[in-house]
């Protein structure tokens, strides 16, 4: 047999058992997925998490005492991450407790994970507390008649799904869906005029739904005005939790064009009702941009506000240049 078909047959044989180890997922197939995945999320995802803090909501920079990002994909010990990112924090007994997306590089999906600070200066990664058989990210927490709940966003299960704290901040359990039958992204939920509203996203992130309930737990109802916006990424998809500063309410948008998650502005709500719906867009005001070097050099997706005293403090997450 000559050399030639030696080689040809090896190249045959090669391509015969590549089909196989990606048809069937037999040996090596998750060691060779798991070096793509840590290779397409080092070159392009290094979403990381930061402090900032501030006068006021639009006066927000990296403080001069704290170092970022405060927590990075190097902190999660309890499974291989990615990348981590769209924190959420709540301060309760003194004591700061940080919520969070966690990118799983053995399930490619994402879970949600916490973390813990005296001073809200230094953190200590806690552990996963929810890991689903479909993506997790995005995990806002409520705290209503004393009791903690959280709604991550489960876009990839069409549904939006409520949790509530068994023993807060480490045990969940799953409450029920508020929506389903449809992928909504980011939702954002809020306390106003005695009624809950939420703020969702859609495939694209370029359009902004609204719905509506008088309980938190059920009864949510899409806004006759849906979608708010449309065919509109720079605005559509939430950044954060509404917020109010000097009696004016406000929405967190993240600018999606021309490039995903660049910085996230501050849109006005100036009417809210379960008829109409408006918003201030010409007079947006930037809360957090991309600073062009280091941990945030290429992007900032999210904010999560909060006011101390005379002053502001937000969690924030930044993706590092690619």
């Amino acid at each position: 047999m000559t050399t030639a078909i030696l080689i040809i047959l090896a190249i045959l044989l090669g391509f015969s058992y590549g089909y196989l180890v990606h048809r069937n997922q037999i040996f090596p197939y998750q060691h060779i997925k798991k070096a793509f995945l840590i290779q397409m999320y080092r070159k392009n995802m290094q979403w990381s998490i930061g402090i900032y803090r501030g006068s006021n909501p639009f006066n927000l920079s990296a403080p001069g005492n704290i170092e970022n990002p405060v927590l990075s994909a190097r902190d999660v010990s309890d499974v291989d991450a990615a990348f981590i990112a769209d924190p959420f924090m709540v301060k309760d007994q003194g004591t700061y407790y940080m919520f969070f997306e966690v990118m799983n590089l053995d399930s490619n999906m994402g879970d949600i994970g916490y973390a813990v600070s005296e001073d809200g200066k230094e953190w200590n990664y806690g552990q996963i507390i929810l890991d689903e058989e479909f993506h997790l990210s995005y995990p806002a927490i409520y705290l209503w008649d004393g009791q903690y709940y959280m709604i991550p966003e489960s876009g990839e299960d069409q549904s939006v799904r409520l949790y509530r704290a068994v023993s807060f901040p480490r045990e969940w359990e799953f409450v029920g869906k508020l929506l389903s039958g449809s992928t909504l992204y980011d939702p954002t939920l809020f306390f106003r005029d005695n009624r809950w509203w939420m703020f969702t996203s859609s495939t694209g992130n370029d359009e902004l739904n609204l719905f509506y309930s008088d309980s938190l737990c059920s009864g949510w109802q899409a806004h006759p005005m849906n979608p708010l916006i449309e065919n509109n990424p720079e605005l559509a998809r939430p950044a954060g939790h509404v917020f109010e500063y000097e009696n004016s309410l406000y929405r967190l948008a993240q600018d999606d064009f021309p490039g995903y998650g660049e910085q996230v502005y501050a849109l006005e709500i100036t009417q809210l009702s379960i008829d109409s719906y408006k918003e201030n867009t010409d007079s947006k005001m930037k809360v957090v941009s991309m600073s062009g070097t280091g941990w945030n050099a290429a992007g900032m997706h999210h904010a999560d506000l909060h006011q101390e005293g005379d002053s502001w403090m937000a969690v924030v997450d930044g993706l590092k240049k690619r």
